[in-house]
């Protein structure tokens, strides 16, 4: 069955030899706008004036050509929404400065009124789950089990107090989790809440500057306090 582009070389008097398909590197299999209007630059110029081109088929190609430029026109305003939509600019990021951002780390900081939160994702099921929390030279300053837990988020609390109930003041603390089932490990991500120090730019993408983490993504982050 004959394809529309050779109806219309046919039209010409053209006649594309069947030798197979010749593939072009980065050609597009399909006709452009620019394409389209060479050829029926072409057909108006090589028409037999005693035998002209049909009105009728003359008004169909031209509404075929402001189909299709308005086809690619909308293409192109999507494509320029949808990457819109889907990033966030410097200006939209500077709302988190000043704002607390749970995101992946080891590195917490006290609250104002004593101790961390945190969280831990779990890829799957374990049936056990440990929270160890140190101070800044290392030493361990409280470990708790939350016995088994599904997999997804699991939050817990740390008072800021040691074993003996003293402060243990405001950090920083290094958060370390860990999780077993059947005496396997369980991938484990350590969730931190950090304030917010500054906002910039990293290929296009907003950064967000997190004391004792480093630069972050705003991709990363889970939630925001």
């Amino acid at each position: 069955m004959a394809s529309s582009f050779d109806t219309t070389l046919a039209g010409l008097g053209i006649q594309r030899a069947n030798t197979g398909p010749v593939v072009q590197p980065n050609a597009s299999a399909a006709l452009g706008q620019s394409d389209f209007l060479k050829l029926m630059t072409a057909q108006l110029q090589n028409q037999d004036p005693f035998d002209p081109v049909d009105n009728t088929q003359m008004v169909a190609q031209m509404a075929q050509f402001s189909s299709l430029a308005g086809i690619s026109e909308m293409s192109t305003t999507l494509k320029a929404i949808s990457e819109k939509l889907g990033a966030t600019t410097v200006s939209d990021a500077t709302a988190y400065i000043g704002r607390t951002v749970l995101t992946p780390g080891q590195v917490a900081y006290g609250r104002t009124t004593g101790g961390i939160a945190g969280a831990i994702e779990l890829e799957a099921a374990a049936t056990d789950v440990t929270v160890s929390i140190a101070d800044a030279n290392g030493q361990v300053l409280h470990s708790r089990s939350l016995s088994a837990q599904a997999a997804g988020t699991v939050s817990y609390e740390w008072d800021g107090k040691t074993a003996t109930g003293d402060d243990a003041g405001a950090g920083p603390f290094t958060v370390r989790v860990s999780a077993q089932a059947a005496g396997k490990s369980v991938a484990a991500t350590n969730l931190v809440w950090a304030p917010v120090e500054s906002v910039s730019t990293a290929n296009g993408a907003a950064v967000l500057t997190l004391p004792g983490i480093g630069r972050v993504p705003v991709t990363a982050v889970r939630q925001i306090g």
